[in-house]
């Protein structure tokens, strides 16, 4: 394969930070709730990389099919892998599709194409552009979309703008499909896996949960996480996540806390399963405990009825009953903004 840059290429990354950056200079777009990845072409041959740098294209080939089909022949694309659902973007199926069995995958892709939203054009007609400014790399991506993106099609292109006030539009969506805004040094090359021209900007929001239950630390009769849950609108506790973020000098305190507690059924709604495929050290096992104790927790995305990422504890409300805690606290935040694209 004689692809314009050899993969894997590792990606150009973010670093967090509080707010919208302002002034002269910024490039703003969406932070789609996806998969990283990059799109290699030459000709018939098409390789799709994670941002890890693992080979994706198994699990995607219809995205292999519509790259393979664009009208351009030699590419290499920055972009986010996504399955739409109903107008919205669904995390849970993109994960569903990192599955091994080759005939599954295929039986998913039918049923719920994927697409990819292209946000940088790294390479074209055998030439890098890894070293120009992102200001005509984007020219450069805008051409290469008219001539190669259809409306509403599986390839599309990511918004972006350098207006302020619709960067900020776009970040009072965040929560469902948008995980945040992201903001570009205009001036600046593809710094390929650094993180000084990128930031990520994303919301924050608190919400008081039940612990139901707790998983031990790998290998120590420790706590290890805190399973969190919300009442749903039945008057069910459903897991909705966890929180890890504990002090050392905490651990044994809290583990003989709740280890006292211990109770089933913990959760009366929907329960913990296993590990998930991001975290994989996590056990599926864990304990259920009476559901007494309060929690309030900070949390950046809410989605498919959990919280997306770890949380961390704000703090212990003694002072709430655990039946105020319930979904309504986290509904409605999951806003669409498949309609960008």
């Amino acid at each position: 394969m004689a692809f314009i840059i050899k993969p894997p290429l590792p990606p150009m990354e973010s670093r967090s930070a509080g707010e919208i950056p302002t002034g002269d200079g910024w490039q703003y777009e969406p932070k789609w709730d996806g998969f990283r990845c990059i799109a290699f072409r030459d000709r018939d041959n098409v390789y799709l990389q994670s941002k890890s740098g693992q080979p994706l294209a198994r699990y995607f080939p219809d995205v292999v099919e519509a790259i393979r089909n664009l009208p351009s022949k030699s590419f290499v694309l920055d972009g986010e892998l996504a399955i739409p659902i109903n107008g919205a973007l669904s995390f849970d199926q993109l994960q569903l599709r990192l599955h091994p069995a080759a005939s599954r995958v295929a039986k998913l892709a039918k049923e719920h194409p994927a697409i990819f939203i292209g946000f940088d054009l790294l390479g074209q007609n055998r030439e890098s552009l890894l070293k120009k400014a992102l200001c005509d790399r984007r020219k450069t991506l805008e051409k290469f979309a008219r001539a190669n993106f259809k409306s509403k099609g599986t390839t599309r292109l990511s918004p972006a703008t350098r207006d302020l006030n619709q960067a900020k539009k776009w970040f009072q969506k965040t929560g469902g499909d948008l995980d945040g805004v992201i903001a570009k040094r205009i001036d600046m090359p593809y710094a390929s896996g650094e993180r000084t021209a990128v930031m990520k900007i994303k919301q924050i929001r608190t919400a008081d949960c039940v612990v139901g239950g707790f998983r031990y630390a790998s290998g120590a009769k420790i706590l290890g996480s805190l399973l969190l849950g919300l009442y749903n609108a039945d008057g069910m506790l459903d897991h909705v996540g966890f929180t890890s973020a504990f002090k050392t000098a905490e651990r044994r305190a809290l583990t003989k806390k709740f280890e006292a507690l211990r109770k089933p059924p913990g959760f009366t709604g929907n329960a913990p399963g296993g590990p998930s495929r991001w975290s994989t050290e996590r056990s599926g096992e864990w304990e259920p405990v009476d559901p007494k104790i309060v929690v309030e927790v900070t949390y950046d995305h809410f989605t498919g009825g959990r919280f997306r990422h770890g949380t961390k504890i704000v703090r212990w409300r003694k002072d709430k009953s655990p039946r105020q805690c319930t979904m309504d606290q986290v509904e409605g935040r999951e806003g669409r903004s498949l309609a960008l694209l």
